[in-house]
């Protein structure tokens, strides 16, 4: 029998409207959650070591992952920990914008996992930013490769905000303990707008589900908290 994976506490939080969707398909980007929900996310966030999302969402949102809160920032200074969290992108095509917000905000490490044909031209096209590390991460791209390399860097706590490929990857590979979703209290029904996660065998069906173990209303957003097989908050 292998050993079990060495991998950061994992966190997986997304908005979504009622019928599944994250965004709608126009190119400006969907608000789905409100203040409070965004504040809530926020404190999470704080609570976590790195930050993960997938390189299509960069592209679509142009995401800065951030903390919002200057207090939050510095209460993790004074605990001695960095006052962003760690950034890490994952990449199959190597089309990332050295450009983008995700590398140019913030003084944090970024961490690119790019699949092995990849590899070499996303190293290239980032070569000028230089708090930028990109890591092989096989070929195709290794989900359980990256968060075991995640924890040898030292990263335990971690906090994943999509996009759709991304959430199914986690979810189908068993990689997820805890599952964070807001549920905006409106439709988007648009085939080609993207959605919380792709068709996939997921772990948790009907006969293992997840755990509900708290719900808010806040601001007519239904925050849920799920805990997954074995998880523990």
């Amino acid at each position: 029998m292998s050993a079990p994976l060495e991998r950061p506490y994992t966190i997986l939080s997304c908005a979504m409207s009622v019928d599944g969707y994250i965004d709608d398909a126009t190119d400006h980007r969907l608000r789905l959650s409100s203040d409070a929900d965004f504040d809530r996310v926020d404190e999470i966030r704080a609570g976590c070591d790195a930050i993960l999302v997938g390189a299509e969402t960069i592209r679509r949102d142009n995401p800065r992952l951030l903390l919002r809160s200057t207090e939050r920032r510095d209460r993790r200074t004074e605990e001695g920990k960095p006052g962003d969290l760690t950034k890490v992108t994952l990449t199959t095509s190597g089309d990332v914008d050295p450009n983008a917000e995700f590398f140019t905000t913030g003084d944090s490490p970024k961490l690119v996992y790019a699949a092995s044909p990849a590899f070499f031209d996303t190293g290239a096209r980032l070569a000028g930013n230089d708090d930028v590390t990109v890591i092989d991460a096989g070929d195709p791209l290794d989900l359980g490769f990256v968060v075991a390399d995640l924890a040898r860097r030292g990263l335990y706590r971690l906090i994943v905000e999509g996009g759709g490929k991304v959430h199914t990857g986690f979810l189908t590979a068993g990689l997820v303990d805890e599952l964070r979703l807001a549920v905006a209290p409106f439709f988007v029904g648009d085939a080609d707008a993207p959605r919380f996660v792709h068709p996939g065998f997921f772990p948790h069906t009907a006969i293992t589900p997840m755990t509900l173990v708290g719900s808010e209303d806040l601001d007519g957003v239904i925050a849920l908290h799920y805990l997954l097989s074995g998880a523990s908050r």
